[in-house]
């Protein structure tokens, strides 16, 4: 007789729920495929609860932010 078993795994990522707009959300998606197409690695994706921005952050050096509007734009390192 073999016994099988299975461990079930409940996590919790993230626990408040972000709103992006919805212009917001479709920008950040053609960015994401934008960094895709390039074959580039998408290091961190997050949402600012303060500023309503997400901060893309992909390869050693490309940097992103999707603005509320849907507008979006590489952040340089002056402006850090």
């Amino acid at each position: 007789m073999i016994a099988l078993l299975y461990f079930r795994v409940c996590v919790t990522i993230e626990e408040r729920s972000i709103n992006p707009t919805d212009e917001q959300a479709q920008a950040c998606l053609r960015v994401c495929q934008m960094l895709s197409n390039f074959y580039r690695d998408i290091q961190l994706f997050r949402f600012n609860p303060r500023s309503r921005e997400v901060y893309i952050f992909a390869g050693e050096e490309l940097q992103i932010r999707v603005f509320p509007s849907g507008d979006w734009s590489f952040i340089n390192e002056t402006e850090l």
